[in-house]
């Protein structure tokens, strides 16, 4: 039997989680979340919505955020293999501009948490991947966007030619680094953001 663990990564506030998981003759059992636990670790997380995706090889879904409300996800996977990238975004961190990816699956049983203010995407190594996404915080459509996966002034190895990534028509047109900070300075500055969502980004 093991208890939840932290591992830290290279970006500020971002953890890997080790899931409590147990297994018998009759197969597995794996926790990906329980709010005291995860509290005795020093994160608060409450569940806003939960979702999955399936993916085939290949397929690249990223970079997400939100520009209003960000939320904070923890990332899952019940079935598979995915390598998993977050890039920090929050323009007082001192990992602004910076991005780790590591490697989620449910033969290693680890999540990775994501704070408010990170983009997130995946790689998927195996064919039907399964992926598990706890949100804290509301889904804001109207906010809901990202950064290409391939941008160069972020520069994320997915060990892949591009030729071979399969990804949604959106996800290929999802703006740029650079855009990113003219339009978040243009958004501060011009007096339409709100205070802390914003102050993260």
């Amino acid at each position: 039997m093991s208890a939840f663990k932290i591992i830290g990564t290279s970006l500020k506030d971002a953890f890997v989680i080790e899931a409590f998981h147990v297994k018998d003759n009759r197969g597995a059992f794996v926790k990906y979340f329980e709010k005291d636990a995860f509290i005795d670790l020093g994160i608060e997380f409450s569940l806003n919505e939960s979702f999955i995706s399936v993916s085939d090889k290949n397929v690249i879904r990223g970079m997400h955020f939100q520009l209003n409300s960000p939320q904070a996800k923890l990332v899952s996977v019940p079935k598979g293999v995915i390598y998993d990238v977050i890039i920090d975004l929050r323009k007082n961190s001192g990992t602004y501009g910076k991005w780790t990816g590591v490697e989620l699956s449910s033969d290693n049983n680890c999540s990775l948490y994501v704070p408010r203010g990170f983009a997130h995407g995946f790689r998927s190594l195996e064919n039907d991947t399964v992926v598990l996404y706890q949100c804290d915080g509301k889904y804001d459509k109207e906010s809901d966007t990202g950064i290409r996966f391939d941008d160069p002034d972020i520069g994320i190895e997915w060990n892949i030619d591009i030729a071979d990534v399969i990804c949604s028509e959106k996800d290929r047109n999802l703006m740029s680094f650079r855009s990113f900070r003219e339009k978040t300075f243009l958004e501060i500055n011009g007096g339409i953001g709100n205070g802390r969502s914003k102050a993260e980004l």
